[in-house]
């Protein structure tokens, strides 16, 4: 978007102001502090004779510069562009003014995105994210609009760089998907994936209508955090229940000729978890007990906190007036999240994987509401 000379003078002082604002409510100029304290330490003779006491040491050193890193270099190249800008203003040099123009809507969502990490304060909210979803009622329209939003999430991750290991792709008959999980792995890939989880709901005139309907299909966003290994959760044998199945994913001629995809019902709650992603059975069960892990830990960490408003263990009817997000085609093209408010014109942008804006608006809100 091209501003003009004021416009974009005005709008690089108050990103810069911001960031300021930020460096200032973060204590940056303290950490900074701190690291350079910390830093002198290692540079003593003795600093390296307790082994344990100098690895926390370099790990604290660590995290407080790959905190105020971004923040440093953010405020260092919006304040180069700043005097640069007022330096082309009094020349009357238009191409570096365009060029300093260019960069701004960079700088907004780079500030957005520092911002949105320091709204992640849960424990869970660094680990990695087992991300379900599944197509609500409506057969072969509700599995397409599954697939779909299977496919934003795989394109958002790829542009953060997350790892992202499909556990379990079931494709319905004709379309779409009957149910797919996928581990997404990185920092912080929980705490941002946590404001997808809840019903979807899709408008469009249907691809699969003969007569060019407006059809109205729902998904259900399920998203719970990855749990290391030596964190107990009681599971009785008696309560589960165990399938085992031929895998239907695209996975190889080898996917097909055994029964090694595994579905896991844990009775008391419901919750049904599968993995068909190994040639072993015995590997795809370990790796849906761990999925079952995650959820019942999940669960009974909600029911610890009262007057919350997110429920993992809460089955809604995925179905009108649940939906936490709708993505309209017809009769206008608009993407809304009915919590906060946040609209995105573009829905095949969104679908493309540009859902930051979505993300940021909710871990706002939550931090407000929490504070």
């Amino acid at each position: 978007m091209k501003r003009d000379v004021k416009e974009s003078k005005r709008t690089l002082h108050e990103i810069y102001d911001k960031i300021n604002e930020m460096y200032r409510a973060l204590g940056i100029s303290d950490l900074k502090k701190r690291a350079d304290e910390l830093e002198k330490q290692t540079h003593d003779e003795n600093f390296w004779t307790n082994a344990q006491r100098a690895s926390l040491v370099n790990r604290e050193i660590s995290k407080i510069r790959k905190k105020i890193a971004p923040w440093e270099e953010l405020r260092s190249q919006v304040s180069e562009d700043i005097e640069l800008f007022e330096l082309a203003e009094k020349e009357q040099d238009e191409g570096v003014l365009e060029e300093i123009d260019k960069k701004i809507d960079s700088y907004l969502s780079k500030y957005e995105l520092l911002e949105t990490m320091e709204l992640l304060s849960d424990e869970s909210d660094s680990r990695n994210a087992f991300l379900s979803i599944h197509p609500g009622a409506g057969g072969t329209e509700s599995q397409d609009w599954a697939s779909m939003l299977f496919r934003m999430y795989l394109r958002w991750a790829e542009e953060h760089g997350y790892k992202v290991d499909i556990i379990d792709y079931t494709p319905g008959e004709e379309a779409g998907i009957k149910s797919a999980t996928i581990l997404v792995s990185g920092e912080n890939a929980y705490g941002l994936l946590k404001a997808e989880r809840g019903i979807h709901r899709l408008v469009r005139i249907s691809p699969f209508d003969a007569n060019k309907r407006r059809h109205t299909s729902f998904a259900a966003v399920d998203v719970v955090p990855e749990i290391d290994d030596d964190i107990e959760v009681e599971i009785n044998d008696s309560d589960l229940r165990i399938d085992t199945y031929r895998s239907s994913g695209a996975g190889g001629q080898h996917v097909n000729t055994t029964d090694s995809a595994v579905r896991i019902t844990h009775l008391p709650t419901g919750i049904v978890v599968q993995c068909q992603n190994e040639r072993s059975q015995h590997k795809n069960k370990a790796f849906a007990m761990k999925v079952l892990r995650a959820k019942l830990y999940e669960l009974k960490k909600k029911e610890l906190e009262e007057k919350t408003s997110e429920k993992i263990g809460e089955k809604k009817e995925i179905s009108w007036g649940n939906q936490i997000r709708s993505y309209v085609f017809q009769p206008y093209t608009l993407v809304k999240d009915h919590r906060t408010g946040t609209e995105i014109g573009a829905v095949d942008r969104v679908l493309d994987g540009e859902i930051d804006p979505f993300i940021y608006a909710y871990l706002k809100n939550i931090k407000q509401f929490a504070s």
